[in-house]
C-alpha cells in the first residue's frame, strides 16, 4: 500500500470590487525566431503534405489557432541582431543565402516580413517586430516601419507595394532591438549606449509612423550585473513617449530535479516583474511625468534540458535541431504559474510572448508530417481560451512550505479575472504527495453554475507526451464542483484546474 494522503483544505476569498486593472489579452502571446526549426520544417514548409498555398504547414496552423494568441513576436530574438530584413523581402529566387551568426545556421530567407504578416492573418495574429539594433541601424529600422505601415508613395511603401502587398501590414508593436544587454548579442554595447541608439530608433520610427508603440530592452534576466540598473538607465534616457514598454526575459527550469523548489519558482517570477516596475515608476516620479512604460515580458517558457553546446551551434546547417526540449507534466504546471502571475500584475504587466512556438522550445513538434502537442500546449491553452476581463485581488487560506531556493509559497497558486457575470479562476495544488479541498467565495455575489472546468493531471511530475504516446498529459473536462452561492471541489496532488463560472 502506498503512504496515507491527507485531504488539505483551501479558501480562495475574492471581492468583485477588489481590482487590479484589465488584463490585457497580449498576455496569451507567442513568439517565433529564425532559429533551428522553429520557421522551417516549422510553420513554413513547402515540402510537407500539409502545406497551404503559401507553405504554411495546415496542421501546424490549427494547432496554433487553438492556443488563441492575439500578438506573435518575429523574427528574433538573438536572430534579430544580425537580421537585415531587405534581405527576406521580394522575389524568392533573389533573395540571399547567408550564415546568420547568432545559431551559427544558414538562412536562406525563403520567409520573410510579407510571409510573417500572411501567417500572422491566417491565425488572426497582431505582429509585433523585433529591429536589428545590434548591426543594424535606426535608419534601417524606420525603413522598415515605412516598408510595413506607410500608404503607397514613397520609396519603402511602394516596394511592399511591388511585392504584392498594397494593403499596409499595420505593425503596431515595435521591439527595439534584443537583449542588448547581455555580452553574447551581436553588437552588444552599455546602457549608455545602447540608450542613444534605441532613443534614435524610436524617434525615427515615430516620425515615420507615431501610432506605434515601441518595447526598449530590458535586463535579459535576473541573473546580469547590471539587472535593475540598465532598466533603469534605457529608461531615464529613453522616457516613456519613446519607450512604451520594458522587456523582460525569463526562463527557468529543474536541473536538480527538486520538484517543491521548482513549483516555488512564481516568487521569482512575480519579484522580477515587481522590481523592474519599480524601475519604471521611480523614473516616473522622478521626471514628474503622468506617463510611466509598462512591461513586454516578451521571452519565457522552460528551458533547461537542452541548453548550451550543440543545442544551441548551427554547426553552419540549414534548420538544424537546436533546443528542442521535451517537456513534462511538471513543465506545463509552471507555465501556469507564469500566466498566473501575469494575471496578478495586470497592472503592470501588458504584453507576454511565450518563446517559443513550434520546434524551439516550443508546444509544439513535428517530425516528418506528423506533429505533436507537448505538455505545456495545455496549460497555455486552459487559461488563454478564458482571457477578457479585469484581474481580481484574493485571499488564500491553506498551509503551505519554505521552499529551498524561492522562500515560502503557499499550497495553491491561484489568479482570478471578473468578466461581468463570468468569473474565471485558476488554481493550481503545489502539494505532489495530498489532495486539496478548496472553496472559492465571493463576498458580494453568489457563484450559480459552472459554464466549463478544465484539469491538467497526470501520473507523475514526469509525464510526458511524445509521438508514440501523444496523449500521456492533456486536460480533461473537470466535473468535481459543487456549487451553493459558493464552489467547492477537491483538487488532486499537483492538479490544474481552469474554471468559468456564471455569478448571479
Amino acid at each position: 500500500m502506498g503512504p496515507q494522503m491527507t485531504v488539505k483544505s483551501a479558501e480562495l476569498g475574492l471581492h468583485t470590487d477588489f481590482i487590479i486593472d484589465t488584463v490585457d489579452d497580449r498576455i496569451f502571446g507567442g513568439f517565433l525566431e529564425h532559429m533551428g526549426r522553429s520557421i522551417y520544417e516549422g510553420v513554413y514548409d513547402p515540402d510537407s503534405e500539409h502545406a497551404d498555398e503559401d507553405g504554411m504547414r495546415t496542421d501546424v496552423l490549427d494547432a496554433l489557432r487553438q492556443l488563441e494568441m492575439p500578438v506573435v513576436r518575429y523574427p528574433g530574438g538573438n536572430f534579430a541582431s544580425g537580421y537585415h530584413w531587405l534581405d527576406g523581402v521580394g522575389n524568392k529566387t533573389s533573395r540571399p543565402v547567408v550564415r546568420e551568426l547568432a545559431w551559427q545556421s544558414i538562412e536562406p530567407n525563403q520567409f520573410g516580413t510579407d510571409e510573417f504578416i500572411r501567417l500572422c492573418r491566417k491565425l488572426d495574429w497582431t505582429p509585433m517586430l523585433a529591429v536589428n539594433l545590434g548591426t543594424g541601424t535606426p535608419e534601417e529600422a524606420r525603413n522598415w516601419v515605412e516598408y510595413c505601415n506607410a500608404q503607397a508613395g514613397t520609396k519603402f511603401a511602394d516596394m511592399r507595394v511591388e511585392n504584392g502587398n498594397s494593403v499596409p501590414h499595420a505593425v503596431p508593436i515595435w521591439c527595439l532591438g534584443n537583449e542588448m544587454d547581455g555580452p553574447w548579442q551581436l553588437g552588444h554595447v552599455p546602457a549608455d549606449e545602447y540608450a542613444i541608439s534605441a532613443q534614435q530608433a524610436a524617434k525615427m520610427m515615430k516620425g515615420c509612423d507615431n501610432s506605434i508603440q515601441t518595447v526598449a530592452c530590458g535586463s535579459s534576466g535576473p541573473q546580469m550585473p547590471t539587472f535593475g540598473e540598465w532598466d533603469r538607465t534605457i529608461l531615464e534616457k529613453m522616457g516613456a513617449g519613446l519607450a512604451d514598454y520594458i522587456s523582460l526575459h525569463r526562463y527557468v527550469g529543474n536541473p536538480d530535479g527538486n520538484l517543491t523548489d521548482y513549483l516555488a519558482i512564481s516568487n521569482a517570477i512575480d519579484q522580477q516583474i515587481e522590481t523592474i516596475d519599480a524601475c519604471a515608476r521611480y523614473v516616473q516620479g522622478k521626471r514628474r511625468s503622468s506617463r510611466r512604460s509598462y512591461l513586454c515580458f516578451d521571452e519565457w517558457n522552460v528551458w533547461y534540458r537542452a541548453r548550451g553546446g550543440n543545442h544551441s551551434d548551427g554547426q553552419g546547417q540549414f534548420a538544424p535541431h537546436l533546443i528542442e526540449e521535451r517537456y513534462n507534466f511538471e513543465d506545463a504546471l509552471v507555465v501556469a504559474t507564469f500566466l498566473m502571475s501575469f494575471i496578478r500584475h495586470a497592472d503592470s504587466v501588458k504584453i507576454a510572448n511565450l518563446a517559443q512556438l513550434v520546434n524551439v522550445i516550443a508546444p509544439v513538434l513535428t517530425r516528418g508530417d506528423q506533429l505533436l502537442k507537448q505538455s505545456i500546449f495545455y496549460a497555455f491553452r486552459m487559461i488563454s481560451i478564458r482571457k477578457g476581463g479585469v484581474a481580481l485581488r484574493h485571499s488564500i487560506t491553506c498551509d503551505g512550505y519554505e521552499s529551498s531556493t524561492y522562500g515560502y509559497v503557499k499550497d495553491l497558486d491561484s489568479a482570478s479575472i471578473i468578466d461581468g457575470n463570468l468569473l474565471k479562476v485558476f488554481t493550481l495544488n503545489r502539494d505532489p504527495e495530498n489532495p486539496m479541498q478548496l472553496k472559492v467565495s465571493v463576498a458580494d455575489r453568489a457563484i450559480g453554475r459552472v459554464v466549463s472546468s478544465d484539469i491538467l493531471h497526470a501520473k507523475s511530475p514526469e509525464a510526458s507526451n511524445d509521438f508514440d504516446e501523444p496523449e500521456a498529459v492533456i486536460s480533461t473536462t473537470h466535473e468535481g464542483w459543487a456549487i451553493n452561492n459558493e464552489a467547492t471541489t477537491e483538487i488532486p496532488p499537483l492538479g490544474l484546474i481552469a474554471t468559468t463560472f456564471e455569478m448571479t
